[in-house]
């Protein structure tokens, strides 16, 4: 039995230790939001953070994340209210297909966390790991240039 804080809430799973979290997250906790890619880490869909980083759950095991703070696509919105990368991305329409969707948000979101206001190169440097098959780029960059917008304004209302 482990312990994992997700989303911050503690969730009990009686899984092996050496399970890839991602198996976890959606068969065990039925938090399905993150995605199977390519089960080599190297396309993004199974994104999620890890105290604020981003990691891919497919090569993390279970025993290497216990007693730390998980956040997976279902922890972006907060008191029922969207995260602005989601409103961004229904705004630009941005998925197609959607299957990548979730750990480019992910990821986007740990971007907008480390750079406030990124250049066009900041984005396309940090989200070059996460691969979307259906060619949506321009869109997801304008998407995220859309949220860092959203975020200065909600900080400069709220005094931040």
């Amino acid at each position: 039995m482990v312990q994992l804080k997700v989303n911050g809430q503690t969730i009990p799973l009686d899984v092996d230790p050496n399970m890839p979290l991602l198996y976890a997250l959606r068969d065990f906790a039925h938090l399905t939001g993150t995605k199977f890619g390519c089960g080599a880490g190297l396309c993004g869909a199974c994104t999620v953070h890890l105290n604020g980083i981003p990691i891919r759950s497919c090569l993390t095991p279970v025993s290497a994340v216990v007693d730390q703070d998980i956040t997976t696509i279902e922890g972006l919105a907060k008191d029922g209210k969207l995260h602005p990368l989601q409103k961004a991305w229904v705004e630009h329409n941005v998925a197609q297909c959607g299957y990548c969707q979730c750990g480019q948000i992910m990821t986007a979101a740990a971007l907008l966390q480390q750079i406030p206001n990124p250049s066009e190169k900041d984005i396309e440097n940090y989200m070059q790991g996460n691969i979307c098959r259906c060619g949506t780029y321009p869109r997801i960059k304008k998407a995220i240039q859309t949220a860092a917008v959203m975020i200065q304004e909600v900080k400069k209302k709220e005094g931040v």
